[in-house]
């Protein structure tokens, strides 16, 4: 292969083009690109998709494309931008702050940092306006101060470091698995047995990348396999709505349990949830969204426009307790439902038994 081309402009967009020789023919476009350019896969793929790839003038889309000896390709690269979070204005609901740590309570809908397509607006954005020069520098510009995370669309308690020796003090419990995490959720039917744990490893679903998946034979039985991650997640059955159709008597509809974490994989509770048959009302990946669609009772349609109107899996982190970092006094804190979800607990507690 030719020498890699000049850096590219970070100022504007550029063409950058280069002639394949016979030593790359036949490699994957995709990979071509990214080792040619120094862009990532994904980014390259983007590019593809947005018609900026071509061969000898043509467009290109595809990432498998083969790549041919002695063509022109040409990428443009549209111009660089700075991705380094600033600071935001954005109102935060503070449970408790000093000067080692902070812990909020985060909404759904906020996402935790900056990541592709959530550049601003997040609460690394917002906790850099509000501590200033204060938080943590361990987690890089990227994640100043953030030892855990929440998904965007699960609300609930979270606490970031201000300092760095809070950084690596809190960071030790969460890797001792002696952080106490207690979720709400609102699940479909109720799982079996009622109270109970999940222990399974987990892993980036093979079909769909924005999915977590458990590694297959794992669940009860980890040894199985070494691929994934380790994940417990403990659960007790707290209320039953409703009746379910077609079930035991005393079988509810829907149930409210408390998940408490004692590891913390991506998406977990979500996760092993569905994978006892008892997936989180609303959500978007792995949760039944047909469910009420044909509802027709009173009660079951006032809760059908209640999930509808949700948008989001039912999911609150709803209690938090850790070590200070200097004090080493126990600190625990909870947080109410937030009002969405306030208001579908009102809707299933309108459900008729049976």
């Amino acid at each position: 292969m030719t020498d890699r081309p000049t850096p590219i402009s970070s100022d504007k967009p550029r063409w950058q083009s280069l002639e394949a020789t016979s030593d790359v023919a036949g490699e994957r476009l995709d990979k071509w690109l990214s080792n040619w350019t120094g862009l990532s896969r994904s980014r390259v793929k983007d590019l593809l998709q947005a018609g900026h790839v071509r061969i000898d003038g043509d467009i290109l889309t595809s990432g498998t494309h083969k790549v041919k000896a002695e063509h022109e390709y040409a990428l443009l690269v549209p111009a660089l931008v700075d991705d380094t979070p600033t600071p935001e204005d954005i109102a935060l609901d503070i449970v408790f702050e000093d000067d080692q740590l902070i812990v909020v309570n985060k909404p759904a809908g906020m996402t935790v940092h900056p990541a592709p397509g959530s550049r601003s607006a997040t609460l690394v954005n917002a906790l850099l306006y509000h501590c200033k020069d204060t938080l943590s520098g361990i987690g890089g510009v990227m994640r100043p101060g953030i030892v855990h995370r929440l998904d965007k669309d699960t609300s609930g308690l979270l606490v970031v470091a201000k300092t760095d020796r809070a950084h690596r003090y809190l960071s030790k419990q969460f890797a001792k698995h002696t952080i106490e995490r207690v979720y709400t959720c609102f699940v479909r039917g109720a799982p079996k047995p009622r109270s109970g744990t999940v222990e399974s490893r987990l892993a980036r679903s093979a079909t769909d990348r924005k999915k977590q998946a458990v590694v297959r034979g794992t669940l009860g039985a980890i040894d199985m396999s070494e691929h994934g991650r380790h994940a417990i997640t403990h659960y007790k059955y707290v209320k039953g709505f409703g009746q379910k159709a077609h079930a035991a008597i005393g079988t509810p509809k829907v149930s409210q349990l408390d998940c408490q974490l004692e590891t913390g994989r991506t998406h977990q509770i979500r996760v092993h949830m569905a994978a006892i048959n008892a997936p989180l009302l609303g959500d978007p990946l792995y949760g039944n969204q047909r469910g009420f669609l044909t509802a027709n009772k009173p009660d079951e349609a006032a809760l059908r426009e209640a999930i509808f109107v949700f948008k989001r899996q039912a999911l609150h982190a709803k209690h938090l307790g850790f070590l200070h970092p200097l004090t080493k006094e126990l600190m625990t804190f909870d947080a109410d439902l937030p009002p969405d979800m306030l208001s579908l607990y009102e809707a299933l507690s309108g459900l008729e038994r049976g």
